[in-house]
């Protein structure tokens, strides 16, 4: 039973920072490219950033370079998105995705959370 789930969401003002958290359960860890996708409200869900677990290789949209890091902890099986100098574009539902294959496609998504900057 594969699970995806996403905590650290939250309201912050301007400027700010969160750090995104996505515990990964029920298949390897290693070897798999996993994701931060958001949606805002009335907008497309977009991809954020992604990693792949063996390397460490990162990709990131335009609109996150240098301001947001995405990394992994084999230890804990858990993939982290930090968010900095958070601006109010920033403010959507973020979604933890997970692609075991590295197809481009995903197969599992987490349930969501809400960051909020005003």
């Amino acid at each position: 039973h594969v699970q995806l789930v996403e905590s650290g969401g939250g309201s912050v003002q301007a400027g700010g920072t969160l750090r995104l958290s996505c515990a990964h359960s029920g298949y390897s860890f290693r070897s798999n490219c996993m994701g931060w996708f958001r949606q805002a409200p009335g907008k497309e869900r977009e991809g954020v950033a992604s990693i792949y677990t063996g390397d460490g290789s990162t990709y990131y949209a335009d609109s996150v370079k240098v301001r947001f890091v995405v990394s992994r902890d084999y230890a804990k099986s858990t993939v982290y998105l930090q968010m900095n100098s958070l601006k109010p574009d920033d403010t959507a539902m973020y979604y933890c995705a997970a692609d075991p294959m590295c197809s481009g496609h995903v197969s599992y998504w987490g349930q969501g959370t809400q960051v909020t900057v005003s």
